[in-house]
């Protein structure tokens, strides 16, 4: 069985790993290319788009894939319309791996917001030391609020992305844990957290440490995902792969 796993997560990895070497599996882990030097995998890794639903289902089809694995980010709403649209098409079988969100406890203080432009209107007009982890493809909404004084953490390096006078830019790749976290935003004086609803223990440091400090945090919800069959995690989905399940539609 041919099994392809729309990736970019580290649960994607998980399970790449997983898999590797399995008898009578050959996995292929696509990657979208945002990331310009991503960790080495031990499958063969492709990098690109598709060309949209129609491309992705012509890939499947020319690739005998016989599972289409949608292990993409939280927020890549995008990538998995089209990768369910493909399956249909193709009449391929799909698994989702989503990891839940994040839930918000009562020492928490959170606005929940649904997307950037709102989040860039919960900071208020009073100028603030906002904390943007939120990624590099949705930095310029922020330009609308100049007046706040921004330290953005990405993986690739921002450019221009993001033009306002007061701007603190950090390159690092997590997972960073609660303790290293708040010292780096105690140290940083940061205000305000903006962050994505990502789910999983690799980027939740900061939300335990902005907790632990009384930091106030903007919690940009996520988007609406195609109705496809899923699961939690890597170890889920490994344990379907293999005993078939999946091909029946979980």
């Amino acid at each position: 069985m041919r099994i392809l796993i729309l990736g970019g997560t580290g649960e994607a990895s998980t399970l790449a790993r997983g898999l590797a070497g399995t008898p009578g599996r050959d996995v292929t882990l696509s990657l979208a290319g945002r990331t310009a030097s991503p960790k080495p995998e031990p499958v063969p890794t492709r990098t690109g788009g598709f060309g949209g639903p129609e491309g992705l289902a012509r890939h499947l089809a020319r690739e005998g894939i016989g599972l289409l694995v949608d292990a993409t980010h939280p927020f890549a709403a995008r990538m998995s319309r089209n990768a369910a649209l493909a399956a249909a098409q193709a009449g391929v079988p799909i698994l989702a791996l989503r990891r839940p969100a994040w839930t918000r406890q009562p020492e928490d203080a959170w606005t929940e917001v649904a997307g950037m432009a709102e989040a860039v209107a919960a900071l208020g007009p009073a100028p603030r030391r906002v904390f943007l982890t939120i990624g590099r493809q949705e930095l310029a909404a922020f330009a609308a609020a100049p007046q706040h004084d921004y330290v953005v953490r990405t993986i690739e390096p921002v450019g221009a992305m993001l033009p306002v006078p007061r701007l603190t830019l950090l390159q690092a790749r997590g997972p960073f844990d609660a303790a290293t976290e708040a010292a780096f935003l105690g140290s940083a004086g940061i205000e305000i957290v903006v962050s994505k609803n990502s789910g999983g223990a690799a980027t939740y440091g900061k939300i335990l440490a902005a907790r632990r400090l009384g930091l106030r945090v903007v919690m940009v919800a996520r988007p609406e995902k195609p109705a496809v069959p899923q699961v939690p995690d890597a170890e889920a989905a490994l344990a379907l792969i293999l005993s078939g399940a999946a091909l029946a539609g979980g």
